[in-house]
C-alpha cells in the first residue's frame, strides 16, 4: 500500500494547478485512488498558487497535506514557506531557473532542474511546469511515465489539443533530466 503526497507551489500563471491535475488524472487512468486541491490568492496571475495531490492504493481519508513526500517548488517563496515540511527522505523538485538559493536540509533529495530555460530554449516558455513534473515522475514514480499523451487528452479541451505534443516533449524532458 503506497500514497504519495505531493505539494506544488508557485505563482499564479505558472501552471502549478494544471501539473497538480496532469498527476491527478494520470493516478486516475491507472486504477489509483486521487486527490487534487487547488489553492491560489484572488489574483489571476502572479498572485500564490499551490496544488496538493495525493494519488494512493488506498482510499484518500482527507485532502489536506501537511507533510508532502514531493514538493515542487517554482519560485523562491514557495520554496522557502515550504521546505521544511517535506518528510525526511522526500523529494524536492525546483526550478533553479528561478531559484538561486541552495536547500540547506541533508535529509531530502533536492533536484535543481533549470525547467524555466530549458523550456525557452526548446520553444515553449510556458512549459517549465510540466519539465518539473517529468522530473517527479522519475524521482517519485507514484505512477507510470508511460501514456502521457493519453493522460492529457483525458483532461484537455479540445480547442487546446494542439498542445499535448509539446507537453509530452516537455515531460520528456524532465524525466530524462
Amino acid at each position: 500500500m503506497k500514497t504519495t503526497q505531493i505539494l506544488l507551489a508557485g505563482f499564479g500563471g505558472q501552471g502549478v494547478l494544471f501539473a497538480g491535475k496532469f498527476l491527478a488524472y494520470k493516478g486516475l487512468v491507472q486504477d489509483k485512488q486521487v486527490s487534487w486541491l487547488p489553492s491560489y490568492g484572488p489574483e489571476m496571475r502572479g498572485g500564490t498558487a499551490n496544488c496538493s495531490v495525493i494519488i494512493s492504493d488506498t482510499p484518500v481519508g482527507s485532502p489536506i497535506i501537511t507533510n508532502p513526500d514531493v514538493l515542487v517548488a517554482m519560485n523562491l517563496p514557495s520554496l522557502q514557506k515550504f521546505v521544511n515540511d517535506v518528510v525526511p527522505g522526500g523529494v524536492i523538485v525546483l526550478d533553479s531557473t528561478l531559484i538561486g538559493a541552495k536547500v540547506d536540509r541533508e535529509d531530502v533529495k533536492v533536484c535543481y532542474v533549470p525547467a524555466t530555460q530549458m523550456a525557452k530554449d526548446a520553444g515553449f516558455a510556458t512549459l517549465a511546469n510540466m519539465i518539473l513534473t517529468g522530473k517527479v515522475l522519475k524521482e517519485a514514480p507514484c505512477v507510470d511515465f508511460a501514456d502521457n499523451k493519453g493522460t492529457l487528452e483525458a483532461f484537455i479541451p479540445a480547442k487546446k489539443a494542439g498542445l499535448i505534443d509539446v507537453n509530452c516533449k516537455a515531460l520528456q524532458m524532465g524525466y530524462d533530466f
